[in-house]
């Protein structure tokens, strides 16, 4: 299975030439319960292929769906899942992306890949990272307002400190010396060079250092969700000041990360990212308010179609469980016309434009219903 990164987005939206295979189901983690997640696969493959059937020979069919076929056999890949899997099949590509979220059931077959769960995956205003962290070791969650999980680091992020440091790790510069006391009794006197206390702080220095920059390459930059820092109080600072990372808040969580349950850890870092989504939130429900007002703005499928594709959408909101089965019929015009989804060129109408507002260097925001500017599934923000 891939990290779901941006550049994994991007690759498939660069995929140009139909039929393009998307699939998305939720998945579980232990024994027996993923036993169920093949018998869905297979069901999906099923669906796939009596779209494909409609415009595609036998022979060419089974040619697509080979990959597939051969993933519901692969124990283990079933074997390791998280809570999510998407799988994407095409000419030249095949992906399998395994996310700590589940996902509906989904099987769509179209000219292009069916991204939208995986965008606001990525971009979903509540979820962040939580680094926990001591002087010997780390561990990273990913998180959200509900829950932390645990996520697996890359092979060049260091766990410890000493796969961190290595050879560079300080040496502890004292020696013991036997002195002569009364009535012929020892005592050990420690002679430090440079002291104890000092080459410890200088080996939390560069452990921080490798770890903030470890955090932002592999993590923060591939997502760009914010990062909240769990250390005891003292060593706040040290990292502030070490890590050059933009998405790690300034407020953290000043305690032993090991101290606490997962679930008062969640409560925690949920009290400091809740201002920060409510804050991204209104910005954007106002923005597009004001826009509106200004002329500048349109929750009208059609309107908004139009102007995807003459390149005027700054922003484009989208509602993330939202199916309209219509396709925009000429990238010129902007007309659309109403499609049946099992046709194996009809996507969702909010997937396609979110694409096409993409490559047009447009933003795209994926939102729960319940946080919509709008009653359409959609809401736009012109550039003019």
């Amino acid at each position: 299975m891939e990290l779901l990164t941006k550049a994994l987005i991007q690759e498939l939206l660069a995929a140009d030439q139909a039929p393009c295979l998307s699939v998305y189901m939720p998945t579980h983690r232990m024994h027996p319960e993923n036993l169920q997640d093949t018998i869905l696969f297979k069901n999906l493959i099923r669906q796939m292929k009596e779209s494909l059937l409609q415009k595609y020979s036998a022979d060419d069919v089974q040619e697509y769906l080979k990959p597939f076929e051969t993933l519901a056999e692969d124990d283990n890949t079933w074997n390791h899942t998280f809570d999510g899997l998407a799988i994407f099949g095409g000419t030249g590509i095949f992906k399998v992306v395994g996310v700590h979220k589940s996902f509906e059931e989904l099987a769509i077959v179209a000219d292009s890949f069916h991204t939208k769960p995986l965008r606001q995956y990525l971009q979903s205003l509540d979820q962040f990272h939580l680094l926990a962290l001591t002087l010997h070791d780390i561990r990273l969650f990913q998180g959200n307002h509900h829950s932390l999980t645990e996520i697996e680091l890359t092979s060049d992020t260091p766990k410890t400190i000493t796969e961190a440091l290595g050879d560079e790790l300080t040496e502890k510069h004292t020696t013991v010396a036997s002195y002569g006391g009364s009535a012929g009794e020892s005592s050990s006197m420690h002679h430090g060079h440079g002291g104890r206390k000092n080459e410890t702080e200088k080996d939390a220095e560069r452990f921080f250092r490798v770890v903030a920059n470890a955090i932002e390459e592999n993590f923060s930059k591939p997502t760009g969700w914010p990062i909240i820092l769990a250390a005891l109080p003292e060593h706040h600072h040290l990292f502030q000041k070490v890590s050059k990372n933009p998405l790690l808040l300034p407020k953290g969580i000043a305690i032993n990360p090991s101290s606490v349950s997962s679930g008062q850890l969640t409560k925690m870092a949920w009290e400091i990212m809740e201002p920060e989504y409510n804050h991204k939130l209104d910005n954007l429900v106002a923005l597009f308010e004001q826009a509106r007002i200004d002329g500048k703005g349109s929750d009208d499928y059609k309107e908004v179609a139009v102007a995807a594709v003459e390149g005027r959408v700054n922003t484009l909101i989208v509602e993330h469980d939202r199916i309209i089965p219509v396709r925009i019929t000429n990238l010129v015009t902007g007309n659309t016309q109403k499609k049946d989804m099992s046709n194996p060129r009809v996507d969702d109408l909010l997937d396609d434009m979110g694409e096409l507002v993409m490559k047009m260097g447009g933003k795209v925001m994926v939102l729960p219903k319940d946080k919509m500017p709008s009653e359409t599934g959609l809401a736009a923000i012109f550039r003019y």
